[in-house]
């Protein structure tokens, strides 16, 4: 009889130390998962932050962070020899990225690096690009294409360029748009007149 007790008494320690092995393992694992999802989580949140550190939702495309960069250029455009005016709230601050603000119709404001002039006139509805300079007015959609007669011409600082959609602008730059007929010695009187405007800024 003290045998079978003692035995019964080995066999109920050994089962409570089995349980307990038992329980503690289960609780290895669920601590293992918590933590293991809280890493994964924390993963997750990481990479998003990259990323939109990276991407900017919402930003031009090759744009950096809003504030990398804060520099100004003037810009002067020329259709036909009049000044197309930039001044009217209809140009003013149509982006946080790239605009002309202040009521002033010259001097663009760019707030991030690589971001390109097209889009500055894509932000305020006008067409541009190596061939045309479209935009509505009160008469409808004007256009005016590079044809046999007339031409859309480019210049960064007196120098001709091809195109300037894809153009990021340096601090202080000069940019010229022309489109007409023009001679060489009627260019050469639009980049004086763009010289004598006033970068803000």
């Amino acid at each position: 009889m003290g045998k079978k007790s003692r035995r019964e008494r080995e066999d109920k320690r050994d089962s409570f130390a089995t349980q307990r092995i038992k329980e503690k393992r289960k609780h290895t694992l669920i601590a293992v998962a918590v933590i293991s999802g809280i890493a994964i989580i924390v993963g997750v949140q990481g990479y998003n932050f990259v990323n939109f550190q990276q991407t900017n939702p919402g930003a031009p495309p090759g744009a950096g962070t809003l504030g990398s960069e804060h520099v100004h250029a003037s810009v002067l455009v020329k259709i036909h020899g009049d000044t197309f005016d930039f001044s009217g709230p209809a140009f003013q601050i149509k982006s946080s990225w790239i605009h002309f603000e202040a009521r002033d119709g010259s001097t663009v404001h760019r707030h991030a690096t690589g971001v390109m002039l097209g889009y500055l006139f894509e932000t305020m509805k006008i067409g541009f690009d190596d061939e045309c300079y479209a935009f509505k007015s009160s008469g409808g959609e004007r256009r005016f294409c590079t044809n046999e007669e007339f031409s859309l011409k480019f210049f960064v600082d007196h120098e001709s360029v091809p195109n300037l959609t894809d153009y990021v602008f340096k601090d202080r730059d000069y940019i010229l748009i022309s489109y007409g007929g023009e001679d060489q010695t009627q260019i050469d009187a639009q980049l004086l007149e763009l010289d004598a405007l006033t970068i803000l800024g």
